[in-house]
């Protein structure tokens, strides 16, 4: 997670960053940095270094485009640094100093006078973030998130025209066609003569090609009685089946496995189509995850799995489970969890295994997430910082400029800072003793 400039730390005089006496110290460091890396890469083999270089190059483009805007607008950055804590290396152009810094756990732009708090020479008072326009404001502001959407755009349209989507479909609906893989002993299913194999057809009548609406059909059929059309190499039998229950579902006992999609490519202008409407597809899908985890049930449920962790979490469905398989661009996994970097960085290894196009639509899930996240209006976000530039211009009158005083939000901040801190542990913690897996 990135964000503007939310640290006021005295100024400090000019330091040489490529000498003096602690230079071959940090180069030192920053050598071993690196060799961590790759050697974190190379132990979880060619597509967890991938993943991790990403999620790097993620992290630069977000806050380069605070940057640029920011240069644009005609403000003051003095420091553009991937990481945080002590440095380690870097160099001044112009105004700017530019490095990297000890912990790998983001990045971040200063620019001068985000707010009423930080004091400015007068001289460079007319170069504050504080003293521009709500529009260049503004666009500073949703530029980090905007960086997202335009690499989740790229990874997707990258996709549809090159690498090719699983059936043409990467985060819309795309209910491949399945088969059964496995029969439970003494199921239902295998009383019922279902062998491995088979495809269902209908059950009393009811469609149920796809997963969906036959989960559908099993929702209101416990210990009912049913008939189950199979298609068993091409000719179509008719068994009757005795469902058990779980959960108040039907059951019928067997293991699902989705089949493969061809990968299909299209012409750049059906890819365009396609790719704004994977993206607002996922979008939506998005703000329904962070609404159903920030409920009451979802906190209950989250601190629930910190407070017991159990086996390694993988998704399941009631009455047929789904094993394995590639049916579209989305994965087999715990939809209302979040993941840490580190169990991001795991993930997106194994997903990325099943070829380029499982990578992108990685790459495009993870920027589409981060960039919404950020735009939650709560400081230190970037959306904090966007809500406070509105709110300013809806305050002020002309001729007469309002400025918040963000003192008065502080404790807001300090608590949400204490919330993010919270659920940052608690996901890696998650992501050690819980990790969730591909099914």
């Amino acid at each position: 997670m990135t964000e503007l400039d939310t640290h006021h730390e005295p100024p400090q005089p000019p330091q040489p960053s490529a000498g003096g006496p602690n230079a071959p110290d940090r180069r030192i460091t920053l050598a071993l940095l690196a060799a961590l890396i790759v050697l974190a890469g190379l132990a979880g083999g060619w597509s967890l270094l991938v993943v991790i270089l990403s999620i790097v190059v993620m992290i630069v483009l977000h806050e380069l485009g605070h940057f640029i805007t920011a240069k644009k607008s005609g403000m003051k950055v003095t420091e553009f640094f991937l990481g945080f804590g002590p440095k380690l290396w870097s160099f001044r152009r112009g105004e700017t100093e530019y490095g990297v810094k000890a912990i790998p756990a983001g990045a971040y732009v200063r620019i001068i006078g985000m707010n009423n708090l930080e004091e400015v020479a007068p001289e460079d008072e007319p170069r504050t973030y504080r003293q521009q326009s709500y529009p260049k404001r503004f666009a500073v502001a949703v530029a980090g998130s905007g960086m997202h959407f335009l690499q989740a755009i790229v990874a997707m349209f990258l996709v549809f025209t090159i690498f090719g989507a699983p059936g043409g479909h990467l985060f819309t609906r795309n209910d491949p066609p399945y088969s059964v893989d496995n029969v439970s002993a003494s199921s239902p299913a295998e009383r019922a003569g279902v062998r491995p194999g088979d495809r269902f057809v209908t059950l009393d009548g009811e469609d149920v090609s796809t997963l969906d609406k036959l989960h559908e059909a099993l929702a209101t059929r416990a210990s009912q009685p049913v008939q189950l059309v199979v298609d068993r190499g091409g000719q179509r039998l008719t068994l009757d089946v005795m469902l058990g229950e779980r959960d108040g579902h039907g059951l019928l006992g067997v293991e699902l496995q989705n089949d493969t999609l061809p990968l299909e490519r299209t012409d750049p202008f059906t890819a365009t189509g396609r790719t704004f409407r994977d993206l607002g597809a996922l979008s939506k899908e998005t703000v329904g995850f962070f609404g159903s985890f920030f409920s009451p049930s979802g906190i209950s449920d989250f601190t629930d799995a910190v407070l017991h962790p159990s086996s390694p979490t993988v998704s399941t469905d009631r009455g047929a489970e789904p094993s394995g398989g590639t049916g579209g661009g989305s994965s087999n996994i715990d939809e209302n969890r979040p993941v840490s970097i580190i169990g991001a960085a795991r993930f997106g290894s194994e997903i990325t295994r099943e070829g380029p196009f499982a990578f992108f639509a990685f790459f495009a899930s993870i920027n589409v997430v981060i960039g919404l996240f950020n735009l939650i209006p709560l400081l230190p976000l970037d959306g904090g910082h966007l809500a406070i530039a509105t709110y300013e211009r809806l305050r002020s009158r002309k001729g007469r400029r309002y400025h918040a005083d963000v003192v008065k939000l502080m404790p807001i901040t300090y608590a949400v800072v204490l919330l993010l801190i919270l659920l940052g542990v608690s996901t890696v913690f998650l992501d050690i003793v819980n990790p969730i897996t591909l099914n």
